[in-house]
């Protein structure tokens, strides 16, 4: 990794592309390959290319920082094949995932709601790409009403309802329904059914133990459902997941589809 906080200089890596300096080969990747971000292949084709030439492709490293804490926002992201999870941390150093961001959505929702900062963290937790914009230019874009605010709009209650169900899925649900929860919701976020994730980073993500989340992920390996090993987390067979997890995945993916009209081939 060039760089653990990546809206500094150094950032990630040298595959982005800024302005004028981008060739001509290069833009016409980013036209082809924006379609795997949700929102971004959603926009009608006149609003799209009044955001083209701002967009860069970025590499997301495993464990970077998009934004800290109470740090001003000055690029929104677009995952395409990563995902970033919005974490809340606590004084004494404890921490808890509110809500996850892959090729859905984007992360930065907090400037265009009138903020230049958030109280979270967005940390990468899945490696891949995504496209970044500066801030103030989608802002702009944003303002304008049309086909992109509505967009962004409906995307904000989705997320919003996201974070609620969280603290609802954590405050009463048993753990092994809240990992079959963050399973299901990763999946969807990523273009694969292996997750690359240890033990601990998970519970780190629901805000419990260890151990706990080594007991639970036992359960399920041993029912079939996934298998894990080093690190390395393959789902192998998500209807039973489906069928074990909690009112709450169906909660969150109802209200993505229903405000964003959400098929598995959107891309």
């Amino acid at each position: 990794m060039d760089g653990i906080t990546m809206d500094g200089a150094a950032v990630f890596g040298k595959e982005y592309f800024h302005g004028d300096e981008e060739p001509a080969r290069s833009r016409s990747l980013i036209t082809r390959t924006t379609g795997k971000n949700r929102l971004l292949a959603a926009l009608p084709k006149e609003v799209y290319q009044r955001l083209e030439c701002d967009l860069e492709r970025v590499r997301m490293e495993l464990g970077g920082v998009l934004h800290e804490s109470g740090e001003p926002l000055r690029h929104i992201y677009f995952p395409t094949d990563c995902m970033v999870t919005l974490l809340c941390e606590l004084d004494d150093g404890a921490t808890g995932e509110i809500a996850v961001v892959g090729n859905e959505g984007l992360v930065g929702i907090a400037m265009l709601m009138g903020g230049k900062t958030t109280p979270n963290r967005a940390v990468v937790q899945s490696a891949g790409s995504a496209f970044r914009i500066k801030a103030d230019i989608l802002l702009r874009e944003f303002e304008r009403p049309g086909a992109l605010q509505h967009l962004l709009l409906r995307y904000m209650q989705a997320l919003l309802t996201q974070t609620a169900q969280t603290a609802v899925c954590n405050r009463y649900h048993a753990l092994e329904q809240q990992l079959c929860r963050w399973l299901l919701l990763s999946l969807d976020r990523l273009p694969s059914n292996v997750l690359t994730m240890t033990h601990e980073l998970i519970a780190t993500m629901l805000g419990v133990r260890r151990e706990g989340v080594t007991e639970a992920a036992g359960h399920l390996q041993a029912a079939g459902l996934i298998h894990y090993f080093r690190g390395r987390i393959t789902v192998l067979d998500r209807p039973k997941l489906e069928a074990r997890v909690c009112e709450c995945y169906a909660v969150v993916e109802k209200e993505f589809d229903r405000l964003l009209q959400r098929t598995p081939q959107f891309a």
